[in-house]
């Protein structure tokens, strides 16, 4: 349990990074970006002021400046990260050289490394625990270390199967004491509720926590440095690395993976030269100190129903925002190298996650404007809030754009050039030129990551090698580039329509993710698609009658739209992502190379054994869990000790005599955490005739003799 005593803050050691300079930091970074945007906009209501201003032009003006300041904000997050890569690595704020002040010494407190999961392969993440397991035992330091997987799954056939993965993993590995399995009765308030448990049961037997997802990998070697670096430096709140995406199989995960992978160090860079000690929690792949965050993380309910008020969706930002605020420090390990995740494999489960996301996103809206929090803060807040409102903002900037260029057609009148602006006087340029300038300017701010980190992935031999060479490199760029501007527009009308269904009031559930790459059907393309394809189909028309110049200044978003369909089927098939791999064609690193940690992870099947298994077709998780002895053991061995009374001798029997699928999913839970109640179904169906049972039991009794004769048979055979 954790100490009840009064919170305390952070030790008063010396910062880590000057305050002044950083403050200085964060004045030229957001400074930049205020005077360029300023600028631009100023452009643009020249502009504006030279053809004739319409009623719709302030409209305009003031969704631009929102729009192209989070452009330019994007742009000079890689703009600055090329600048601190340039600088030199021993010159950049990194926090992890504290770790190498430490040498090899042993640690000196304890860590845990915890994995929430929820309706997932329990093959998959044991083998990832699997992996960091060993990968962690290969330093020498795995004493220090404890493991927790916190299950929230309420399949109940996933619920046994997770059961005997954990079993056959600690019998593989010599982990029991070390690996712990928890499945929570209540999930109250999702993953963050799930953490929370861990804190408050057992948290305080643990300097920090290594916080995972379900399709989460880490170097145990950086993982070492990390709890090194906590030990250092006891102001340490929060450590968080970037992790990469591994494992695409599908054209759309593969473009995630390599543009993250081509273009993510600038803006990772970028954004640690000036949040430093004031950054954010991604939520995963991360190192907490227990303590404070047990002391200052309990999340608030927000006021009022969801979708804006009542539990935090998006809770890392928010728990991140209250240690910043109670003086702990939150950074970026921008060069730990060995951390790892999976992205969803179709734009359809893409949307899917974004729908959650979004919404938790925007309940921030409750906290940016909220006392005593600090710039950084506000700013991740903010970002995250416009990551989802930018998308209407974007709409509502076309449908502007639209409304002007039909009241100028439908008109019929010329305009009257006005040559007296400020920008005319300047620089002697006409209406046609100025709108030029600015349209390039645009391009540039928006294609300047792709091209800086182009720039540097073709000069730099080493990293030029680990795309693949210098053809795939570009090719994968021009493919990524290409695919991405058609994927945008259909992107923007599914975020406008999620954003448009939070505020009517749609709040979305809790539901697993899916992780493999199967494909996304026609049939449920045509219904996720359906608006933005109409929606495509009718504005091209629309841009075509008001002009053909107009409508071949819209064609790119157009064509997005009217081709989204196709586009996320094809991008989500699998084979095709294989046929580019085979020529290198958006590979990354990591596929090409893989770390060990990866290797581990493919070859990782501890949790596999056919001597304690629960996946036979007859008996099968909750069925297991009653008829096959080693099954039910394990499951009841992880029960609390309890009593039958009435009630629960008549829910035995009621589920021995009508079987399983007869019973309520409740009743199910009920008698599933009733250790003599398991205890005395595996008697029954065991010993009583099968008369006197239902078939599911009696078929699942029979599959063992099937087993049994085949093996003789092929003996004799």
């Amino acid at each position: 349990m954790m100490d009840e005593s009064a919170p305390d803050g952070p030790v008063k050691t010396r910062p880590f990074f000057s305050p002044v300079l950083a403050w200085f930091r964060r004045l030229v970074f957001f400074g930049s970006v205020v005077v360029v945007n300023l600028a631009a906009t100023y452009w643009l209501y020249d502009l504006f002021t030279r053809m004739g201003m319409h009623r719709a032009h302030v409209l305009l003006l003031g969704v631009f400046f929102i729009l192209n300041g989070l452009l330019v904000l994007g742009s000079f997050h890689a703009l600055f990260g090329a600048w601190d890569i340039l600088w030199g690595r021993k010159r950049a704020a990194r926090i992890t050289k504290l770790a190498e002040q430490a040498g090899d010494a042993p640690l000196t407190r304890r860590y845990a490394v915890v994995m929430p999961v929820y309706n997932e392969d329990c093959t998959r993440f044991c083998a990832r625990i699997e992996a960091i397991y060993r990968s962690i035992e290969a330093t020498g330091h795995i004493d220090s270390y404890d493991f927790f997987i916190l299950s929230d799954t309420r399949d109940l056939d996933l619920w046994v199967l997770e059961e005997t993965a954990w079993t056959n993993l600690c019998r593989k590995l010599g982990g029991f004491g070390r690996i712990y399995y928890r499945r929570r009765k209540i999930n109250s308030n999702r993953k963050a509720g799930n953490i929370g448990d861990f804190v408050r049961t057992w948290g305080g037997g643990y300097e920090a926590m290594v916080v995972l997802d379900a399709d989460s990998l880490m170097d145990g070697g950086d993982i070492l440095k990390m709890t090194r670096v906590m030990e250092a430096y006891p102001n340490l709140g929060i450590l968080q690395t970037p992790p990469k995406l591994i494992r695409g199989s599908s054209i759309f995960t593969r473009l995630q993976q390599f543009a993250m992978r081509l273009y993510g160090p600038l803006f990772i860079r970028g954004l640690n030269w000036w949040q430093l000690g004031g950054g954010s929690y991604w939520g995963h792949n991360a190192l907490i100190r227990v303590k404070p965050f047990s002391d200052f993380c309990e999340l608030p309910d927000l006021p009022g129903r969801e979708p804006f008020g009542g539990k935090i969706l998006s809770h890392d930002f928010v728990e991140a925002a209250l240690m910043v605020a109670q003086g702990w420090e939150v950074w970026l390990a921008w060069d730990i190298e060995g951390t790892y995740e999976e992205a969803p494999p179709t734009l359809i489960d893409h949307l899917k996650r974004d729908r959650r996301w979004c919404q938790g996103n925007l309940q921030h809206l409750w906290l940016i404007f909220a006392r005593k929090l600090p710039l950084t803060v506000r700013a991740h807040l903010f970002m995250g809030i416009m990551a989802y409102l930018g998308s209407p903002l974007w709409f509502l900037f076309l449908i502007f754009g639209t409304w002007v260029a039909w009241d100028r057609e439908a008109s019929g009148l010329s305009n009257l050039p006005y040559d007296g602006t400020l920008v005319d006087r300047l620089f002697h340029i006409d209406g046609r030129m100025q709108s030029l300038i600015l349209t390039g300017a645009i391009f540039l701010l928006l294609f300047l990551p792709k091209i800086l980190a182009m720039i540097g992935a073709v000069l730099v031999p080493r990293v030029r090698r680990s795309f693949g060479g210098l053809f795939p490199l570009l090719i994968g760029t021009f493919l990524e580039t290409l695919l991405s501007m058609l994927l945008a527009p259909a992107v923007m009308v599914a975020h406008t329509l999620m954003v448009s269904g939070i505020v009517l009031g749609h709040a979305v559930g809790w539901g697993s993710q899916n992780r493999e790459a199967d494909g996304t059907g026609w049939g449920e393309a045509l219904t996720v698609h359906a608006t933005p394809t109409i929606l495509g189909i009718g504005w091209a028309v629309l841009a075509w009658y008001i002009s053909p110049t107009f409508a071949a200044w819209m064609a790119p978003i157009l064509l997005g739209l009217i081709l989204c369909i196709p586009v996320s089927v094809w991008t989500s098939r699998a084979r095709y992502g294989k046929a580019l791999a085979r020529y290198k064609i958006l590979s990354t690193p990591e596929e090409l190379n893989p770390p060990d940690v990866l290797k581990l992870a493919d070859m990782a099947h501890a949790s596999v054994d056919p001597a304690l298994d629960a996946t036979q077709p007859a008996r099968h998780g909750l069925v297991a869990a009653v008829v096959d002895p080693y099954v039910n053991g394990v499951h009841v061995s992880l029960l609390e000790p309890g009593e039958m009374n009435e009630s629960s001798e008549a829910l035995v029997e009621r589920c021995l005599n009508m079987g399983p699928g007869a019973m309520s999913k409740e009743e199910l839970i009920e008698l599933m955490y009733l250790a003599p109640g398991m205890l005395a179904l595996h008697r029954a169906v065991w010993l009583r005739p099968a008369e006197g049972i239902h078939s599911a039991w009696t078929q699942a009794v029979e599959s063992y003799r099937r087993r049994l004769d085949a093996g003789a048979t092929e003996e004799l055979g």
